[in-house]
């Protein structure tokens, strides 16, 4: 997965079929056309290079 950030705007290009798929399924939980879009917000943070995720909650 690459990720490009640009000011405010964080861009994710998938790198395989199945991020993409899972890409798709990030994207359907977090936009609703019909009422609101959700929120991800970070959990404690973020070590590089320790080989743990990123970890983010998504929010109602």
């Amino acid at each position: 997965m690459k990720i490009k950030v640009e000011k405010n705007v964080v861009e994710f290009t998938p790198a395989s079929e199945s991020e993409g798929n899972e890409l798709l399924a990030l994207w359907r939980c977090l936009v609703d056309c019909a009422k609101f879009n959700k929120k991800i917000t970070p959990i404690g943070e973020y070590l590089q290079g320790e080989g743990k995720p990123a970890r983010f909650v998504i929010e109602d």
